[in-house]
């Protein structure tokens, strides 16, 4: 079992930079694929990023791609997301999720077994 809290969301203005973090319990956090998905009011659930346990392997959506960072910290059972020069269609709940073991993609949202409640983010233009 695994639970999963996230937290670092708030209003920013748009270029500025916020950093979620995703704290776990549960055993054998260190073997988990961690992901970032996001869901904006009227839009379906997004893929936003992912890591694999070893940290060695990251993935993007396109639209975030130099300006988003995943990476993770096992020792503090935490992953994290450390968002950059953000835009007002950054704007979402953001939720943290983790995957026992991926069978076909890291961005497919029913690869995740285990899911945050959501934080806010919410950039101004």
């Amino acid at each position: 079992q695994v639970q999963l809290v996230e937290s670092g969301g708030g209003l920013v203005q748009a270029g500025g930079s916020l950093r979620l973090s995703c704290a776990a319990s549960g055993r054998t956090f260190s073997y988990y694929t961690m992901g970032w998905f996001r869901q904006a009011p009227g839009n379906e659930r997004e893929f936003v990023a992912a890591i694999r346990w070893s940290g060695e392997s990251t993935y993007y959506v396109d639209s975030v791609k130099g300006r988003f960072t995943i990476s993770r910290d096992n020792a503090k059972s935490t992953v994290f997301l450390q968002m950059n020069s953000l835009k007002p269609e950054d704007t979402a709940v953001y939720y943290c999720a983790a995957s026992w073991h991926v069978n076909y993609s890291d961005r497919d949202a029913n690869e995740y077994a285990y899911w945050g409640q959501g934080t806010q983010v919410t950039v101004s233009s």
